[in-house]
């Protein structure tokens, strides 16, 4: 009985959702046809609801900031229309362009009166305008434009979603983005905010200290640079396949043989990986490249770059992230992989450990891991885990495994280790930077070691990149690496990175 009233109930929300659905759809169907309908009479007035011209000759912002030079002057305007408020013979709207929004005054006697109604009955939120008119102050005071003439530049012909009704489903919103850009100020906000990162602060940062910018290939041979799988492609000219990049690296370091002694490069790079807080498939990545620099001066550099990206682009130099409050005005600590490795696991890397040590000191601490992994990847997973989850403020985490960095150069005090550091914050990754190894006999040794654990089932451990190390034989100098992805925006912004970008890949709708 209990069951039989169950799917009862589940059979009366299931045809409640169902008749819910089509009575929106009706709706929408209901208002597109209403909307048609209105872009049909503006034709029939004779205006064109799509011209090729507009006459705006101020923006909204200018107008409202020069607004006692040029009241009573005639000037012209154009913009979204946000809201429309009809009194008998006269009407109120507001307009918005990129720099802000413009009440505009509406009335019989300033205009045809069939001019008059073909706005107040046809245009609708959501529409493009151009109106001209002379600014006035209404008798609230505030800045208006009394509207003399206008034209339509743009009908739209679907419903609008509101700024405070709109859409609420995060998918929904990536999906389509331009939604999210018409209704949410703060999401408009957050793009301007992502060009000051890349233009405004670390191009011009790295342009200022003598680096020259590159644009290298997408397409490779073979991937390199990273741990992580690449995506293919075919190019029908040459009718190969090729990967997509998967860092910038290796061409970089090519052109520091051919004589360029800093080089950085600001482009997209692809990893066929999961997806979460931190990763995604398709991002924006910036690296540079310095040569005869040694990893100190790296680290005095890198640390200037990050306190100006944070001040330029938060206004302030504490920001949050996933409700902790992070400093980034005081000197970032140093910390040794090794001493925090011990203090948080007990394990000593200096030591001969095995890959079956590290094994069950995760299957102790409950951490996940694949049977393929080597060294370096159960180093590298259970240090995510234990040393990484109590870094929450701004540190430089130095002296990684030689097992965890394949292009890193060795410390010349313990070959164990690697000159290499990290800036960690927020229990997250910020960048990753070495002093780049250019031994090419060191170097073809550490790719075999590679191949050897993709040939054991890793799938994002690196190919040995023939070509590169023929390059690295003609003679590469001492140089320091650094590279950082937008992942950095998007902690600064305390959003995940699929946010932070302006049309992420998603999922096709079934």
């Amino acid at each position: 009985m209990f069951q039989n009233s169950n799917i009862k109930n589940s059979f009366k929300i299931q045809n409640s959702k169902f008749k819910i659905s089509e009575t929106r759809i009706m709706i929408r169907e209901d208002i597109q046809q209403t909307k048609l309908e209105k872009l049909a009479r503006i034709r029939e007035y004779g205006m064109d609801p799509y011209p090729e011209k507009s006459e705006r000759n101020f923006r909204n912002t200018n107008a409202s900031e020069k607004f006692e030079e040029f009241a009573g002057r005639v000037i012209t305007l154009a913009g979204r229309v946000r809201s429309i408020r009809p009194m008998g013979g006269s009407a109120f709207a507001n307009i918005e362009d990129e720099s802000g929004k413009m009440q505009l005054f509406l009335n019989k006697a300033n205009m045809p009166e069939e001019l008059f109604l073909l706005f107040t009955k046809n245009v609708e939120l959501g529409d493009f305008v151009q109106v001209t008119g002379e600014l006035f102050l209404t008798k609230t005071e505030e800045k208006s434009l009394k509207v003399i003439d206008w034209k339509m530049l743009s009908k739209n012909i679907r419903p609008i979603p509101t700024e405070h009704f709109g859409i609420k489903d995060e998918e929904e919103l990536l999906r389509k983005r331009y939604l999210d850009l018409m209704t949410n100020p703060e999401t408009r906000e957050l793009f301007r905010k992502k060009n000051i990162f890349w233009q405004t602060t670390i191009r011009t940062f790295l342009a200022s200290a003598g680096f020259l910018e590159v644009q290298n290939p997408v397409f490779e041979h073979t991937p390199g640079g990273a741990d992580a799988e690449p995506f293919t492609t075919h190019h029908n000219a040459l009718d190969q396949d090729f990967y997509m990049r998967i860092s910038l690296e290796l061409a970089l370091k090519r052109l520091l043989v051919g004589g360029y002694e800093k080089v950085f490069e600001i482009g997209r790079v692809f990893r066929n990986e999961g997806i979460d807080r931190h990763h995604l498939q398709e991002y924006d990545a910036m690296e540079f490249y310095a040569a005869y620099w040694d990893l100190q001066k790296g680290i005095e550099f890198s640390e200037n770059l990050y306190k100006e990206v944070v001040k330029n682009v938060t206004g302030s130099m504490v920001t949050g992230y996933e409700g902790a409050t992070i400093d980034w005005s005081k000197k970032f600590p140093v910390v040794d992989y090794f001493d925090a490795f011990k203090k948080e696991t007990s394990i000593d890397l200096s030591e001969d450990v095995s890959v079956e040590t590290l094994m069950a000191k995760a299957d102790e601490l409950g951490i996940k891991y694949e049977k393929s992994y080597g060294k370096g990847r159960m180093i590298d997973t259970v240090y995510k885990k234990t040393v990484r989850q109590k870094m929450i403020q701004p540190c430089f985490l130095v002296g990684h495994p030689i097992e965890v960095s394949p292009l890193a150069k060795k410390d010349p005090n313990n070959p164990k280790k690697v000159l290499r550091f990290q800036v960690v914050a927020g229990k997250a990754e910020l960048c990753n930077a070495f002093a780049e190894l250019n031994d090419p006999i060191d170097q073809k040794a550490r790719f075999e070691d590679q191949m050897k654990l993709r040939e054991a089932g890793d799938n994002e451990a690196q190919m040995i990149d023939d070509d590169f190390v023929e390059a690295l034989e003609y003679g590469m100098p001492n140089a320091f690496g650094f590279g950082l992805s937008e992942r950095f925006f998007s902690f600064l912004m305390d959003k995940s990175v699929r946010e932070c970008v302006i049309f992420p890949a998603m999922k096709s709708k079934e």
